[in-house]
C-alpha cells in the first residue's frame, strides 16, 4: 500500500509539472496531433494523381494522337506539354515541369502499319521515387497498347475472332490480386507506419527529456525523496502520467485510421489494442534505457533522436529488409520502430496469430523492460552527478 501512495504522490508532482511546462503539451499532444493529420489527408487519395507529362510527338498521325490520349486518360498522369524535341522535354523534367515524357519519332505510324518494329521512347525522373514509378508504369503501358492496337486491328482485318485476337495478343493473362490492400492505397501502406514512427521519436524524447530536466535542475534528490529513495517507485510515477496520455493519443489514432478512414484491419480489436500498449510501453522504457546509459541531457536525447530517424529506414516499409545488406539486416533488430512494423504486418494487417509474430513481441517486451539493466544508474546520477551543459 505504501509504494501505491509513493506511486501516486510522484504522479501528482509529474502533472504538475507536464501543467507548468508548456513544452510538454507541444510535444505530447499538439505535434502528434498535427502528425496524424498530415500524414493521412497527404495520401487522402490512395495513390497519387495527375502526374504532369509531356509528349514529343513528331509524328503526329490520328494513330501517335490516340495514344496520348490513351496516356492522359490513366488516372495516374496527365498531358500538360507538347514539347517540339527531346532536347526541350528533358530541360523540363530538369526544371521540375514534368516527371516523364513519351518521345514518338516521325515514321512511326508507317512503321507500325507495315510491321518494322518502330522505337518508341520514353522518359521519366526518378528524383521523386513514387511520382517517378507511377509514370513509368504508364508510359510502358501506353507503349505497349500502341503496338497492340495496330496488331488487333491487322488481325481483325485477317478474320481472326476477338477470342483469337485476344489469345495472340496475350497469350497469358494475368490475375492480380493485391492481399489486404487491394485498392494499392499509399495511406494504407505508409500511414500505418510513419505516424507510428513519429510517435515513438516523441515518446523516446520525452521520456529522456523528463529525466534530464530532473538532473538539469538539481530535482533528483527531490524526485527520489517523494519515493522514499526507490527508485522503482519513482520511474514508474513519473511516468505513469505520461504512458496515460500517449495510450490516449494512441487508441484515438487507431480509431481514427480504423474507424473514420476505414483501413483494412483483420486482426480485431484486442491486437490493436495490445500493439498500442506495447508501442507505448517499449518506447518510453527505451528513452529510459537511453538516459541510463548517458545520463546526459543533451547526449540522451541525441541518441533518441537519431534511432528514431533511422528506425524509418530499417522498419523496412519503404525499403525491404531482404535488400539490405547483411550487417543492416542484423541491425533491424535493435529498432523498435522495425517490430511494431512487423507485429503490425503480420496480426493486425494481415490478421495472423501472434505466434507467427513472437519474436518481434519478445523484442517489444525486452525494449519495455530494458530500463532495468540502467535503473541503479540513473539512481546514482540523481544523487551524485553534476549537470554539465
Amino acid at each position: 500500500m505504501r509504494y501505491l501512495i509513493n506511486i501516486w504522490t510522484v504522479a501528482r508532482r509529474e502533472c504538475k509539472i507536464l501543467y507548468v511546462n508548456r513544452i510538454y503539451f507541444f510535444s505530447m499532444v499538439i505535434f502528434p496531433l498535427l502528425t496524424m493529420v498530415f500524414f493521412t489527408t497527404l495520401m487522402t487519395d490512395g495513390l497519387p494523381q495527375d502526374m504532369p507529362v509531356g509528349v514529343v510527338d513528331l509524328d503526329n498521325t490520328s494513330t501517335t494522337r490516340t495514344l496520348v490520349q490513351k496516356l492522359d486518360g490513366f488516372q495516374g498522369s496527365q498531358v500538360v506539354a507538347h514539347y517540339p524535341s527531346v532536347a526541350a522535354a528533358r530541360h523540363a523534367i530538369q526544371e521540375n515541369e514534368i516527371y516523364g515524357f513519351l518521345y514518338i519519332p516521325k515514321g512511326t505510324t508507317d512503321q507500325l502499319l507495315s510491321s518494322r518494329r518502330p522505337k518508341v521512347s520514353y522518359y521519366y525522373s526518378q528524383v521523386s521515387i513514387s511520382g517517378g514509378s507511377i509514370v513509368m508504369k504508364d508510359l510502358k503501358t501506353v507503349s505497349t497498347l500502341g503496338s497492340a492496337g495496330v496488331g488487333q486491328a491487322t488481325l481483325s482485318a485477317k478474320g481472326m475472332s476477338p477470342q483469337q485476337i485476344q489469345a495472340f495478343l496475350q497469350p497469358v493473362k494475368i490475375d492480380l490480386h493485391q492481399v489486404a490492400n487491394p485498392w494499392g492505397s499509399y495511406n494504407i501502406y505508409l500511414s500505418t507506419v510513419f505516424v507510428p514512427g513519429v510517435m515513438m521519436l516523441f515518446m523516446f524524447l520525452i521520456s529522456a527529456y523528463s529525466l534530464g530536466m530532473e538532473l538539469k535542475f538539481g530535482r533528483g534528490k527531490e524526485w527520489l525523496g517523494k519515493a522514499d529513495n526507490n527508485i522503482v517507485v519513482a520511474i514508474l510515477g513519473k511516468f505513469l502520467p505520461q504512458a496515460l496520455i500517449f495510450l490516449m493519443l494512441i487508441f484515438f489514432y487507431e480509431y481514427y485510421i480504423y474507424c473514420v478512414l476505414d483501413f483494412p484491419h483483420q486482426g480485431g480489436l484486442w491486437k490493436i489494442t495490445r500493439l498500442a500498449l506495447l508501442e507505448v510501453f517499449s518506447s518510453i522504457g527505451f528513452g529510459i534505457f537511453i538516459f541510463g546509459l548517458m545520463p546526459s541531457l543533451r547526449m540522451s536525447m541525441s541518441i533518441c533522436s537519431l534511432w528514431a530517424m533511422l528506425g524509418f529506414s530499417m522498419a523496412g516499409s519503404a525499403f525491404p529488409m531482404m535488400g539490405m545488406d547483411e550487417p543492416l539486416q542484423s541491425l533491424t533488430w535493435l529498432f523498435p520502430l522495425r517490430h511494431y512494423y512487423m507485429l503490425y504486418q503480420i496480426t493486425v494487417f494481415n490478421g495472423f496469430p501472434l505466434l507467427d509474430a513472437w519474436f518481434h513481441f519478445v523484442a517489444l517486451v525486452a525494449f519495455m523492460l530494458s530500463p532495468w539493466f540502467v535503473i541503479y544508474k540513473i539512481k546514482n546520477a540523481m544523487l551524485t552527478y553534476v549537470y554539465i551543459p
